[in-house]
């Protein structure tokens, strides 16, 4: 009976840390601070179609993202700065005019120079840090 429940533990060791393996750095208001380049979407991961994007992304230290370099009908406008927050690995950024109203990103991989997140029904963001 022992010997079960010593490799059952054992196993979900295993299976926890290579989860946390998997994902490398974890998303914290720290580390996502500064600019940040959209280089590109896609519709989801198995999607082999990338749309080029040109915005960049700027986490301020007051906990406000500024989108930047939107582009629209041949030039190019900033988004107002609105509220983020950071919690377990998600990105929440309020939706500008629209009180209470959040897009969330899921963390799904992250180093010094580059950052993978998933909006809420799908999509994939790649970023990369200037």
């Amino acid at each position: 009976m022992q010997r079960i429940n010593v490799a059952t533990v054992f196993a979900g060791l295993l299976l926890v840390g290579g989860h946390v393996f998997a994902e490398g750095v974890s998303l914290t208001n720290e580390n996502i601070q500064g600019t940040w380049a959209l280089e590109y979407t896609k519709k989801s991961v198995k999607s082999e179609d990338a749309f080029k994007r040109e915005d960049t992304w700027v986490f301020g230290k007051d906990g406000t993202v500024t989108i930047k370099n939107i582009p629209r009908d041949g030039s190019y406008y900033d988004q107002l700065p609105v509220q983020y927050e950071v919690e377990d690995n998600n990105l929440k950024i309020a939706v500008l005019g629209r009180a209470g109203r959040f897009d969330k990103f899921t963390l799904i991989n992250k180093d010094d120079k580059n950052m993978t997140l998933k909006a809420r029904f799908g999509a994939i963001y790649q970023f990369a840090k200037q």
